[in-house]
């Protein structure tokens, strides 16, 4: 998998087809989200600039009450994380892994953030219950009061 450089510029909007409302995300607040320092987005495009697939990701924290007790064990109250904010994969690349390799993609980036800053933990947000299986197929797991956020 290719993914680009943090710095998310010059793929033009229309050539988005990502098949969900996170789309629209990536057309209109990725780069202002980008340039205001709130997250960064990696993207996987064709030489035509297409969107494959991309991902988001921003600093955060997780409360004891919300975390996990592997991810709450032994740590501070908050617990530092890293949050994938967005995925999404373009209708024409599903069923070929990809939503899996952008997401190894990030968790790769996760540990290199924790090798240097304090991490414990890569939270996600998922949207609907398909998203929910789709994390937990790669083995995260449910916060105890949050059912739809997991880690």
């Amino acid at each position: 998998m290719r993914s680009t450089s943090p710095a998310y510029r010059g793929t033009p909007p229309e050539r988005h087809a990502i098949a969900s409302p996170e789309c629209e995300w990536l057309k209109r607040r990725a780069l202002a989200n980008q340039l205001s320092g709130a997250c960064r987005t990696f993207i996987v495009a064709d030489p035509d600039q297409c969107v494959f697939g991309y991902y988001a990701m921003a600093a955060g924290v997780v409360s004891h009450q919300s975390a996990t007790r592997a991810v709450r064990r032994n740590m501070p109250d908050p617990v530092p994380a890293m949050v994938l904010a967005r995925l999404a994969v373009h209708r024409r690349a599903q069923g070929i892994k990809l939503g899996g390799a952008l997401l190894q993609d990030a968790v790769n980036r996760a540990v290199v953030v924790s090798q240097n800053a304090g991490v414990r933990a890569l939270l996600v947000h998922a949207l609907h219950d398909r998203a929910k299986e789709f994390y937990e197929h790669y083995g995260f797991q449910a916060s105890p009061l949050h059912p739809m956020t997991l880690m």
